[in-house]
C-alpha cells in the first residue's frame, strides 16, 4: 500500500480526536488493497459540504483513497473496539468490516467521521473477509439518503466503489468499498464495551470525549454525566419518532447499532412499511418480532436502560444512589417519545395546538387503516391532497378500499371538524400537512428494481432516477407519482438481509 505526502486537490482536511483516546478503544489497522477500483456513485452535494472537490474524487487517485489502497497525509485507520446486546444476548464486537479513517473538518469547523466499510480484515472480523458485497452498499446508500431527505438523522454516503474482486455470501457477489461520513461512529456499545473491559477513568474518558463532541453545552455542568443520559434519551425520542411517522422499520436495534449522536446507523435489514400493520417485520433473522414497528419504540428504552448501566459509576459513588438516578432519568424516556410522536401525527394530519381528543382520533384512524391493510404512505399523501383540493376523498382514490369504509367517512367527519375549529386557514393546515407527508419513499419493490439493475446488468440508470425523486419527498411533483405505485400483489412477504 502506498503513502504519499502529496495530498491531491481534494480536500481533504483531517483531524483524528478519537485516535487520542487510549488504544483500549481501537485497534491500529490499514485497509487491504483492491485489485481494480471503479467509482460506481458519488454524492455531490454531500461532497460540497464536507468540502471536497468532486473531480478531485473522480481521479484515480481520489479512487485509490475511497477504495482504501492509498493512505494520505493526515489519516490515522483505526478499527473501534465496542460489544453490544445483539437480539439480547450480550458479546464483544467491533468493527469487523469497517476502518474508520479518521475526522473531516469542512469550512464550518464541523466534524465529521470518514469510513470506510468493506476495506478488509480488522482484529474484530470474527471470521470474516471484512469485505461487503455491492447490493447491501448501495442498498445502504439510496435509504441513507433518502432518510436524510426526509429530514431524519442519519450516517450518510459519500461514495461507492466496486474492488473488482468477488465475496461470498449466499452466492458470489461482486465486492464493493462504501464512504460513510456520520457525527461520529460511538455507539451505547462502545460505552458497554469499556464498563466491561476497561477502566472507571477510561469509562470517564469516553463519556468525556462523547459530551465535548456531541454535547459541549453540558460539558460545564455538575452532573455533565447525568446530563449525557438526558440528551442521549431525548435524541433517541426524537430518531425514533421519526422512524414511526414514515414507516421506516430499522430491523436490528441492536446496542452496537444505537448511535450516541442520535443518528440512524447500520443499514442492513431495514425497509419502509407498505401496508400498516404493526407487527411488521422485514429482517430475515428477526423470527420473533423483536424489531418489529410496534417495539422501536420499547427497544429504543431498553437500549438505553443498557447504556444507563454503563454509566453508574459516574452517576454516583453509590450504586444504589446510582440506579435511582438512572431509573428516575429512564422514566421520561416514553412519555417524550409518545409527545414527540403525538406531535408529528397532528403535523400528519394539519392540526394546530393541542386538543385532548386528538389522540382517540389519531389513533381511530390507525385502527381502521390496519383492520383495512390500508397502506402507510399513500394513505396521507391521500389525506393531504384531499386537504388542498376538498374534494370528498371517495371520488379521489377509490382503489384504497379505506376511503369507502363507513368507518372511515364517519372518522373523516371528526377529522374535517377538528380542522374547521382551529384558527388557521385551511391553506396553513394543508401546506402542514404537506410538509410531514413524503409523496414517495423509497419503497421496496423499487429499491430491489434498483440494485438488480445495478448488481446484476451494471446498470446505474434505475438507481440514479430512483434517487433523484427521493431527493425532495415532499414535492408533490408529478414525476413522483409512479414511484408512490405499489408493488404487485405477492405469495411471499418481502425479506431483507443482513448483507454481511
Amino acid at each position: 500500500m502506498s503513502k504519499d505526502n502529496k495530498c491531491p486537490p481534494i480536500g481533504w482536511n483531517f483531524d483524528n480526536s478519537y485516535a487520542e483516546l487510549p488504544e483500549t478503544f481501537y485497534s491500529k489497522v490499514k485497509p487491504t488493497p483492491v485489485r481494480s477500483p471503479q467509482l460506481v456513485i458519488l454524492n455531490d452535494s454531500l461532497a460540497i459540504s464536507l468540502g471536497l472537490d468532486i473531480q478531485g474524487l473522480k481521479s484515480n487517485e481520489g479512487i485509490e483513497v475511497l477504495a482504501g489502497n492509498k493512505l494520505l497525509e493526515g489519516f490515522f485507520p483505526l478499527a473501534q473496539a465496542y460489544a453490544g446486546h445483539q437480539f439480547g444476548h450480550f458479546t464483544m464486537l467491533g468493527d469487523g468490516r469497517a476502518i474508520l479513517l479518521g475526522e473531516q473538518l469542512n469550512a464550518k469547523g464541523e466534524r465529521f467521521d470518514i469510513q470506510l466499510k468493506g476495506p478488509g480484515r480488522t482484529p474484530y472480523s470474527r471470521g470474516g473477509d471484512g469485505r461487503a458485497g455491492l447490493g447491501p452498499m448501495l442498498r445502504e446508500y439510496i435509504i441513507s439518503e433518502a432518510m436524510n431527505a426526509l429530514g431524519i438523522p442519519t450516517t450518510r454516503s459519500l461514495t461507492v466503489v466496486t474492488t473488482g474482486e468477488s465475496v461470498v455470501r449466499e452466492t458470489l457477489q461482486p465486492g464493493a468499498i462504501l464512504t460513510r461520513t456520520a457525527s461520529s461512529h460511538i455507539r451505547v456499545g462502545t460505552f458497554q464495551y469499556i464498563a466491561n473491559w476497561g477502566s472507571v477513568e477510561e469509562l470517564k474518558q469516553l463519556a468525556d470525549y462523547t459530551i465535548n463532541r456531541h454535547f459541549p453545552n453540558i460539558k460545564d455542568s455538575d452532573d455533565k454525566y447525568l446530563g449525557l443520559l438526558r440528551e442521549v434519551s431525548k435524541r433517541q425520542a426524537e430518531l425514533i419518532a421519526k422512524w414511526q411517522l414514515v414507516g421506516f422499520i430499522h430491523g436490528v436495534m441492536n446496542t452496537d447499532n444505537m448511535a450516541i449522536g442520535g443518528e440512524t446507523i447500520d443499514y442492513g435489514p431495514c425497509a419502509f412499511m407498505d401496508t400498516y400493520d404493526t407487527k411488521t417485520v422485514f429482517s430475515s433473522i428477526d423470527r420473533h418480532g423483536r424489531y418489529a414497528y410496534e417495539n422501536q419504540p420499547k427497544i429504543g428504552a431498553w437500549n438505553l436502560a443498557r447504556f444507563a448501566e454503563t454509566l453508574l459509576p459516574l452517576l454516583h459513588q453509590e450504586e444504589s444512589q446510582a440506579i435511582t438516578i438512572a431509573q428516575q432519568e429512564l422514566e421520561k424516556f416514553m412519555p417524550q417519545y409518545e409527545s414527540i410522536w403525538l406531535k408529528g401525527m397532528r403535523a400528519k394530519l394539519g392540526l394546530f395546538g393541542e386538543v385532548p381528543e386528538d389522540e382517540a382520533l389519531i389513533n381511530s384512524l390507525l385502527s381502521i387503516m390496519e383492520k383495512h391493510k390500508a397502506d402507510y404512505t399513500n394513505t396521507f399523501r391521500t389525506l393531504t391532497l384531499n386537504s388542498k383540493d376538498k374534494k370528498d376523498i371517495t371520488d379521489m382514490n377509490n382503489k384504497y378500499g379505506i376511503f369507502k369504509a363507513t368507518e372511515f367517512i364517519q372518522w373523516q367527519e371528526k377529522w374535517m371538524g377538528r380542522k374547521a375549529r382551529q384558527q388557521e386557514k385551511m391553506e396553513s393546515s394543508y401546506q402542514l400537512m404537506k410538509s410531514s407527508n413524503p409523496a414517495v419513499i423509497p419503497r421496496n419493490h423499487r429499491v430491489e428494481e434498483a440494485l438488480e439493475a445495478a448488481v446484476g446488468e451494471q446498470d446505474y440508470r434505475v438507481m440514479e432516477e430512483l434517487l433523484e425523486v427521493l431527493k425532495d419527498p415532499y414535492a408533490y411533483t408529478s414525476d413522483q407519482i409512479p414511484y408512490s405505485a405499489l408493488p404487485s400483489e405477492s405469495s411471499q412477504p418481502y425479506k431483507t438481509f443482513c448483507g454481511t
